[in-house]
């Protein structure tokens, strides 16, 4: 999916967060990443597999 050169991580990567954004709707609260992981303000993300990651946002006590 990415054609940048050096390519960005692929989902499964541990860094894959690290992707450039290729759609951002910050009113909307995500932006599509150019391996297909949609990442949400809240710092969640959905991967292209429909797997989820929690948010690691610390919670506000």
């Amino acid at each position: 999916m990415c054609s940048h050169q050096p390519p960005c991580p692929t989902a499964d990567s541990a860094d894959h967060d690290a992707a450039r954004i290729v759609a951002s709707h910050p009113e909307q609260g995500w932006s599509l990443l150019c391996n297909g992981v949609v990442m949400f303000d809240d710092t969640g993300e959905l991967l292209p597999d429909s797997r989820t990651v929690e948010p690691r946002r610390p919670a506000l006590v």
